[in-house]
């Protein structure tokens, strides 16, 4: 009963870090973001930051630069240069960051 108990716990406790240790690991194409984009809240730059943004939000953006519904200079070419799925992971990564 006592390894019963202490195996559900172990569990458990996995459970709860797995998303924090899951989150420290950028998925593929987040390190090019992060060339421009600040993850340090105090560092002051015209570039927004992504971590912490609503994915939603950050999906869309990245929707738009690929239309060209939203003018850009460089964010067109990353944005056309990222499958559907790839935009997904990193924003839902961002967002998670805090």
């Amino acid at each position: 009963m006592l390894a019963r108990c202490l195996f559900v716990a172990t569990v458990i406790g996995l459970a709860a870090i797995a998303p924090a240790l899951s989150a420290s690991e950028p998925p593929a194409g987040a390190a090019a973001c992060s060339g421009c984009h600040p993850a340090n809240t105090s560092v002051d730059t015209a570039v927004p930051r992504l971590a912490g943004r609503p994915a939603a939000d950050i999906v869309s953006a990245m929707q738009a630069f690929r239309s060209g519904q939203r003018p850009t200079t460089i964010m067109d070419r990353f944005a056309k240069g990222l499958s559907d799925a790839e935009v997904e992971a990193i924003a839902a990564w961002y967002a998670e960051q805090r």
